[in-house]
């Protein structure tokens, strides 16, 4: 497969247009066309033994979930690992795409695998995605009415000097018995303090500014909040969790006034490090990868138990199921295989 046609696929199956706005997603590293690609190659890390992997397994192109280059890079030597990462990337023509927290929101992705990991359950995102494309343009909607057909034909002249104008229409109206035009348009941020300061010189005071809400998108968004079909204690729920995730251990905090027989309900979870996403939610349970000290101390305080399980490791077994879903969404066309060398830096010893 082409590798403009495999990102374009790659695309489809999780918009970049989901992903949070600090973050580097897409296609990273480009070897020069024609690409093919017939060996996509996943991982959770892109890491120097991982892309020796890749290399020996012939991968035409690395699809990390962790973006390998997230801040700038000012030159591309040998000095640094990121550095090297390129130079072999580019040196065995082999391209790298990166969707991270794209696949954290949509409905098939990270978090969505997770909650697997507590059992039967229902679950809704804690911060849900808006429509990227809607509303196409503008941000604001403006309205007016005026019976001056003269004193408005001026008006619309000046309107339609103004930059980031759209959607600019008018219909007759009947206004408290009299006929009127009613004018409508889309504007930006920017255009509107300009068309609400042209309609004030002109004594349309009557005027009416409408923010364009983005719809939200079901299921899709950061974190998930699981309500279990029945409340299980807290000493199975970990279980459970060492079980989905293959971890002989996990990290706990037991939230005040709560033991490892107390019933979990209601769970907030968020794949990585979920301190943002998490902070405020009303939970029994908070399962996350990583959370820093204190937000760790506010949780407990407030009766919410923590489990950790170290930052990758809830995120990496999303791989395999994620193998699955991509060899289906490409037709089986080409070859998708998942590191073998990929794993969290941390351990117990």
């Amino acid at each position: 497969m082409n590798l403009r046609e495999l990102v374009s696929a790659l695309n489809d199956f999780a918009s970049l247009s989901l992903a949070e706005s600090w973050d580097n997603v897409g296609l990273l590293v480009e070897p020069s066309p024609p690409h093919t690609v017939n060996t996509l190659f996943l991982t959770n890390d892109l890491t120097e033994e991982v892309m020796e992997e890749a290399v020996q397994k012939k991968a035409d192109l690395i699809l990390s979930y962790h973006p390998p280059i997230f801040t700038p890079l000012k030159r591309i030597t040998w000095k640094t690992w990121k550095e090297r990462l390129v130079v072999r990337a580019l040196e065995h023509r082999i391209g790298i795409y990166s969707p991270h927290t794209a696949y954290d929101a949509v409905p098939h992705g990270v978090n969505n695998w997770l909650t697997k990991a507590l059992g039967v359950c229902t679950s809704v995102p804690l911060h849900p995605s808006t429509a990227p494309s809607y509303p196409t343009e503008g941000t604001h909607r403006v309205e007016f009415c005026t019976d001056n057909t003269e004193h408005l034909d001026t008006v619309l002249s000046k309107i339609k000097d103004i930059q980031e104008i759209s959607c600019l229409t008018t219909l007759p109206a009947r206004v408290e018995g009299e006929e009127q035009t009613r004018v409508s348009l889309t504007c930006s941020q920017k255009a509107l303090l300009e068309v609400v300061t042209l309609l004030s010189q002109n004594s349309l005071h009557k005027t009416e500014v409408l923010l364009l809400q983005k719809p939200l998108l079901p299921h899709t968004g950061m974190g998930r909040l699981c309500t279990l079909s029945e409340p299980v204690s807290l000493s199975d729920i970990i279980e459970r969790i060492k079980s989905h995730l293959k971890l002989p251990h996990i990290r706990l905090a037991v939230g005040t006034g709560k033991t490892l027989e107390s019933p979990v309900k209601k769970a907030a979870l968020c794949a990585g490090s979920g301190s943002s996403i998490l902070k405020g939610m009303e939970a029994d349970l908070y399962l996350t990868g990583e959370m820093s000290h204190h937000d760790v101390l506010d949780a407990v305080a407030n009766g919410i138990s923590v489990i950790l399980c170290e930052h990758s490791n809830t995120e990496r077994g999303f791989l395999s199921e994620l193998r699955d879903m991509l060899a289906i969404h490409l037709q089986n066309k080409i070859n998708v295989i998942v590191s073998q060398k990929d794993r969290d830096p941390l351990q117990v010893v």
